[in-house]
C-alpha cells in the first residue's frame, strides 16, 4: 500500500488529487495538510482516514509519495523538502514559477534517485485524447487550435490573481500550462513563440487575455488561446490538415464530475455524449469523444511508471518564459 501525504486542501487538492488517491487501487491517503478551517472540516468529512497536519508534520510522517498541490510559489520549496527526503513526489502544474528552477529540481530529483513527475491531468481529457486517435485522418497539420475560454468578469481573492512574480499567477501559468502542454504533447519542439497578453478585467493585476502562437520544429503553427473574459467561447479544438479538419466545442467533463462527488471507479467514467466534426468542408462526419481518463495518472504511477516527464515540463515553462519575454517586447521570440 502506498502511503501518500497531499499538501493542499484547495481546487487541486479537494477536487482533483484526493478523490483520484482514494479512488486508485493500492493507495492510502493518511495525511492532509490544510491550514484553513473550513477546508479542515472538509477534509475529515470526505477523508476521515486521513490526518489533517502541518506541513513540517507531513514531512516528519513514514510516507511513500508526497503531493504538491499548494500555490505556485511553494511548489519548488515543497518539491525539494520531498526530494531530501527521499519520497517519490508529485507536483501540479506549473511545476515551478521559472524553467531554472524546474529543471533543478529534476536534477536534483535524478541525482537522488527520487522519482518525480508533474499532474498535466489534461493529458487525458476526453477531447485530446480524441484529437490523438483522429489526427493521422488529417493528412499533414498544418495548423493547430485550442482554447480554454470562460466568462469570469469578476477578479477573485485568490493567489491566481495576485501580481508578485514569485505568485506565478495569470491565465498564461494557469490555463497556459496545460495548452502549451497539449501542442508540445502533439507536435514537439517549439521553434519560435508570439505572445499577447492583456489584462482585461478592472484592477487586474495579472493577465486574463492570452494568445501564444507557436512554430514548431516540424513546421506546425499551434494557436493557443485562454481567457476569464470571453462571453462567447470558440471551439475547444481545430484542427487543419492536407486532408481535412476536425473541430470539438465543450469541455471535458471530468472537472465537474469529481467536484459533484463522483469518482472514476465505474465503467461510464469519462464517457460524453459531446461529438466532434472530421472531414473537408461540407463532407464531415461526427465523432464521438473518447472517455476521459484522469485516473490514469495515479494507476500509472502506482504502477511504479511516471505518468509525466518532468523534462517535458521544463520544456513548456521555457515556452511560457518566451511568451511573456515576447509580449513585453512586441517581438517573436526564437528559442
Amino acid at each position: 500500500m502506498i502511503r501518500v501525504g497531499l499538501l493542499g486542501y484547495g481546487i487541486a487538492g479537494r477536487v482533483f488529487h484526493a478523490p483520484l488517491i482514494t479512488s486508485t487501487e493500492g493507495m492510502d491517503l493518511v495525511a492532509i495538510v490544510t491550514a484553513n478551517p473550513e477546508r479542515q472540516a472538509q477534509a475529515r468529512a470526505a477523508h476521515p482516514g486521513a490526518e489533517i497536519v502541518t506541513a513540517d508534520e507531513l514531512f516528519e510522517r513514514d510516507l511513500d509519495l508526497i503531493v504538491v498541490a499548494t500555490p505556485n510559489r511553494t511548489h519548488v520549496e515543497y518539491a525539494k523538502r520531498a526530494i531530501a527526503k527521499g519520497v517519490a513526489v508529485v507536483v501540479d502544474k506549473p511545476f515551478a514559477p521559472t524553467s531554472a528552477e524546474a529543471a533543478e529540481l529534476v536534477a536534483a530529483a535524478k541525482a537522488a534517485g527520487v522519482p518525480l513527475t508533474v499532474f498535466q491531468n489534461r493529458r487525458w481529457d476526453s477531447d485530446f485524447l480524441t484529437v490523438r486517435k483522429i489526427i493521422g485522418r488529417l493528412g499533414e497539420v498544418r495548423r493547430f487550435e485550442s482554447r480554454f475560454e470562460r466568462w469570469v468578469p469578476e477578479i477573485w481573492d485568490n493567489w491566481r490573481e495576485f501580481g508578485a512574480p514569485e505568485e506565478a499567477g495569470g491565465l498564461l501559468y494557469d490555463l497556459g500550462a496545460h495548452l502549451v502542454d497539449q501542442a508540445l504533447q502533439l507536435f514537439g519542439p517549439v521553434r519560435n513563440v508570439y505572445a499577447e497578453l492583456d489584462r482585461r478585467r478592472p484592477g487586474a493585476q495579472v493577465d486574463d487575455d492570452v494568445f501564444v502562437a507557436l512554430t514548431h520544429e516540424n513546421g506546425v503553427r499551434s494557436h493557443l488561446w485562454a481567457s476569464a473574459h470571453a462571453a462567447h467561447h470558440g471551439p475547444r479544438f481545430r484542427l487543419l490538415g492536407s486532408e481535412g479538419a476536425f473541430e470539438i466545442s465543450g469541455l471535458d467533463e471530468q472537472e465537474d464530475a469529481l467536484a459533484a462527488g463522483r469518482r472514476p471507479t465505474g465503467q461510464d467514467w469519462g464517457h460524453e455524449d459531446r461529438t466532434g466534426r472530421l472531414g473537408l468542408l461540407g463532407d464531415t462526419t461526427e465523432v464521438a469523444v473518447e472517455p476521459g481518463a484522469y485516473q490514469t495518472f495515479y494507476a500509472e504511477l502506482r504502477s511504479g511508471a511516471v505518468p509525466v516527464d518532468p523534462a517535458s515540463a521544463v520544456d513548456a515553462l521555457r515556452v511560457i518564459e518566451a511568451a511573456f519575454l515576447s509580449a513585453r517586447e512586441n517581438r517573436v521570440v526564437a528559442l
